[in-house]
């Protein structure tokens, strides 16, 4: 459904909205936003809102490029926990560069792009994240520490599991703005939990998760707790997993319903182009030095296979059937920009259809994923798909940004700082 200007006037003056957040995420998926006095919000419809890019971390080292936000309608909400006399609201924002041509690091315009090439082939793409985090205690002075805020385990409960109460309220608020989480859990970790979301199309999946890590990240703080979404922020503990289920539809049929290898179909097939591409696009679905410490490790895989039903490896198909027939991609975290990963995702898959590739044997290794950042970024740039999907400029600039943040790990003094500082109070 298109919203129109009028429709946005009338739900401000109607829900005593005074200020309106225009968000977006950086190239690394940290959302940034700016606030606009509603007052004025219709220019920003008109015209957007124009920014230093260069300024915005993830974007610097651009000179003086100037970039222009400019509000989805569609994807208009409250912030249910801010006051609710003078509300805010918030917008997702598309990119533009100042001569009004898409801006060239924004990556939502990218899974726009994906989706729009997988409507050429019939088909349309239908996303489920499962995303875990940690909820850590804080001191006196509300800052975080690295002490869980319980020692449950998996599929606990109370008095083990302390998170339900703040799992129902991220739930409760997460439902208020239209998205709808479908299950949500304790994890194995101490003090870590799972909320799994309902299916929708790529470009919502992707909305979807960056609100509901900002919702994480305010309810938590409101329960004197600190979220985190660090791949593995305790040493010795689980990591934390973003599991990427994948549909597709074609004339209204789920083409995953009913897999089974040795036909050839189109769900074989991007499966197989999935797995055929995967060890090149780990630098954007494992995108910190810390994500490697997670893959390899419990049910978090290292090498390139599929299975049906087993966790250990790359790719499970569950046995589900319908519309819920999937395959789950489990070795993302969610340190991810969403954009990049379901375009990558969905590119790869759509490469392996237009190949005709043959999927492997189940639970055949068809070799490894990378074991560090430098090592991902290696084959990345030396990826024709990755370059070709993601654009020559955009790749250069992650790249570029990446191998600093790889070197300053290598050469830094304390490895343990490093982590807190560039991780565990900024994921």
């Amino acid at each position: 459904m298109s919203t129109s200007a009028a429709q946005i006037s009338e739900f401000i003056r109607a829900n005593d909205v005074k200020f309106i957040r225009l968000a977006f995420c950086n190239l690394f998926g940290i959302q940034k936003n700016i606030s606009v006095n509603a007052a004025h919000f219709e220019r920003s419809i008109s015209r957007g809102i124009p920014f230093d890019a260069s300024s915005v971390q993830g974007f610097s080292s651009l000179g003086s490029d100037d970039a222009v936000l400019c509000p989805d309608l569609d994807t208009l909400t409250v912030l249910p926990w801010r006051p609710t006399q003078g509300r805010v609201a918030r917008f997702l924002c598309d990119l533009l560069s100042s001569d009004g041509t898409t801006f060239f690091l924004d990556t939502r315009h990218l899974l726009k792009d994906a989706v729009a090439a997988a409507k050429k082939m019939d088909l349309e793409i239908q996303l489920g994240p499962e995303c875990e985090f940690y909820l850590f205690k804080t001191d006196d002075d509300g800052e975080p520490t690295h002490l869980p805020h319980d020692f449950g385990t998996y599929f606990d409960i109370a008095p083990l599991d302390r998170g339900e109460n703040v799992r129902r309220e991220i739930c409760l608020t997460l439902e208020e703005m239209g998205l709808f989480p479908e299950t949500s859990h304790h994890e194995s970790g101490p003090g870590q939990n799972e909320i799994d979301f309902q299916y929708h199309s790529a470009l919502r999946a992707a909305d979807d998760f960056l609100t509901f890590k900002s919702v994480v990240k305010a309810i938590a703080s409101l329960n004197g707790l600190y979220a985190s979404f660090m791949p593995r922020p305790l040493a010795d503990q689980s990591g934390n997993g973003l599991h990427i289920n994948v549909s597709l539809f074609q004339g209204g049929r789920n083409l995953m319903d009913g897999f089974a290898t040795g036909q050839n179909s189109a769900a074989e097939q991007f499966v197989a182009g999935v797995l055929s591409h995967v060890a090149e696009m780990s630098a954007f679905l494992n995108p910190t030095v810390n994500s490697y410490d997670r893959l390899g490790l419990a049910q978090a895989p290292g090498t390139i296979s599929w299975s049906f039903k087993n966790r250990s490896n790359l790719i499970r198909i569950p046995a589900e059937a319908g519309e819920r027939a999937r395959f789950e991609l489990r070795s993302p975290d969610p340190s991810v920009n969403p954009y990049l990963a379901f375009a990558l995702v969905i590119r790869a898959g759509l490469d392996g259809i237009a190949r005709g590739l043959s999927l492997p044997d189940p639970t055949v290794s068809s070799g490894e994923l990378p074991t560090s950042l430098s090592d991902a970024l290696t084959l990345a740039e030396n990826s024709r798909f990755i370059m070709e999907t993601l654009g020559q400029p955009l790749c250069a600039h992650y790249i570029a940004k990446k191998r600093d943040e790889a070197a300053a790990f290598v050469s830094c003094g304390d490895k343990a700082d490093f982590y807190e500082k560039k991780y565990f109070r900024i994921l």
